[in-house]
């Protein structure tokens, strides 16, 4: 096996397994009110199911790096999936919620570990020059996922058993382990730093505190001084946390990255960018389903638009970071992204389709490029030996982002539509509007974050200029 070909498939590989990630955190809404049928419990019960399998994401990303760096990136890759196809047959087979939420702890688990241990392998695989093309492939699957995660929900739940949701991904999961023991390469460290079982502890209880707050949050299930005492020890294990990583040689996060300047701008600028824009998957089948009265499976079509672009583009924003240098796609990029959503918030019964498809269509190349972007950066000055450290920040950073995210969008549409279960179409409609409206500004401002780049930064992670007519 040569190297250019573990090149061609390795990005691949990745995608692959992000798919299954991102498709799966999505496609279980829409099956929500049948599963909650089939096991006799109320809809609300559910929710355990959904959070069950965040929580597990919070606890275990954070470990994810010190593992691969441990045990091998072949090994816990495959692992991962391993795990992931496990949980996703238990949680098929499951007959009470119980069991069920137990599935999806084990299944997140495995998810954990797949996103941030492929980052680790690309990065250490690729040629800095080369990493902006390889991630290009991996940016694709976090855009597909929640897109179709809906759609494909609402198709199986009608035309299947709910267990097909789960059973899907066994196949997708044993071929990706068969490629990835045949030409993934197995990166680890001679000498591993012993576990920061402490930091561990305190850093995964306080984001698990704090992923469990959002899930919860406006559905009146705790009160108003629990959230504020569950948000004072969500506070106190973080803040304790990073007094210990200051303390100690070897911390579970390596905070010292965050002194790389772009290291810095580019986790924090993907944190609050994507505050804003991870909230958008939620709001739209709310704008077409219960605003505009489309059916869920409309709703998913008309999301298939932003996918096509993300896929037909790829190749374009290589040229492009290295035409005009990170710093102004990332500067421009983010605002129009941000005035895109402010568009959104002119949708309503009476907008052509084809206005709708083609909008669509020109968002879903603008958020390719961003995260790509933003993806890659993170790597741009960061040695071989930290980017298990930088990967699993950048992750646990993206998964704490797109928490707020929702839980943003969620507040915002409850914040402007106060009744739901009494309100019109147009007071929905309404609502929503304003929620992509404050969203929208929010993205335009968090592009001044990535103002604090220089021009030449990124070059070392994209196409040299010289090469670009």
């Amino acid at each position: 096996m040569t190297d250019d070909f573990r090149k061609q498939i390795l990005p691949w590989l990745v995608a692959v397994a992000f798919f299954m990630e991102t498709l799966d955190t999505t496609i279980l809404n829409t099956a929500v009110p049948t599963i909650a049928k089939s096991l006799s419990v109320p809809p609300l019960s559910m929710k355990a199911v959904l959070a069950s399998y965040t929580l597990s994401l919070a606890i275990f990303i954070p470990i994810s790096g010190w593992v691969a760096d441990r045990f091998g990136t072949r090994r816990v890759f495959a692992s991962a999936i391993g795990l992931f196809i496990l949980g996703s047959f238990l949680c098929g087979i499951s007959s009470n919620i119980h069991v069920l939420v137990a599935c999806r702890i084990l299944q997140g688990c495995g998810g954990a570990m797949m996103l941030p241990v492929g980052r680790i392998t690309i990065a250490r695989t690729f040629a800095r020059s080369e990493l902006v093309k390889a991630m290009s492939f991996v940016a694709i699957p976090g855009l597909i996922g929640p897109m179709l995660g809906p759609l494909a929900g609402g198709f199986i739940v009608n035309y299947f058993n709910w267990s097909m949701i789960f059973f899907i991904n066994i196949p997708i999961g044993v071929l990706g382990l068969y490629f990835v023991y045949r030409y993934l390469p197995n990166y680890r460290n001679k000498e591993n730093p012993p576990l920061d079982v402490s930091g561990l502890l305190q850093f995964s209880s306080g984001i698990a505190l704090l992923s469990y707050i959002l899930e919860v949050f406006g559905e009146h299930t705790l009160n108003i001084s629990e959230i504020i005492g569950l948000l004072f020890i969500t506070m106190m294990l973080l803040s304790g946390y990073f007094l210990h990583a200051t303390r100690i040689k070897f911390p579970l996060l390596r905070l010292k990255l965050f002194r790389i300047r772009t290291f810095r701008i580019a986790v924090l600028g993907s944190y609050f960018t994507r505050l804003g824009i991870g909230g958008i998957p939620f709001l739209f089948p709310l704008l077409y389903q219960v605003g505009l009265g489309f059916t869920p499976i409309q709703s998913g079509l008309l999301m298939i638009p932003q996918a096509i672009a993300a896929i037909s583009f790829k190749f374009a924003i290589p040229a492009m970071l290295a035409r005009f240098g990170y710093r102004n796609v990332l500067v421009i990029n983010t605002a129009i992204i941000g005035l895109i959503t402010l568009v959104f918030t002119t949708f309503t019964s009476t907008t052509p389709l084809w206005e709708i498809v083609l909008i669509m269509f020109f968002f879903g190349f603008m958020i390719s490029t961003q995260f790509t972007s933003m993806n890659t950066l993170v790597f741009a000055d960061i040695i071989k030996t930290e980017t298990s450290n930088a990967s699993t920040i950048a992750s646990t950073m993206q998964q704490m982002s797109m928490s707020f995210g929702v839980a943003i969008a969620s507040l915002l549409a409850a914040l402007f539509i106060p009744d739901p279960l009494h309100s019109t179409s147009s007071q929905l409609i309404y609502g929503i509007h304003e929620a992509f409206f404050i969203i929208g500004l929010l993205t335009i401002v968090s592009s001044l974050i990535f103002l604090q780049l220089h021009d030449n930064d990124g070059d070392s992670v994209s196409l040299h200029k010289s090469i670009v007519p």
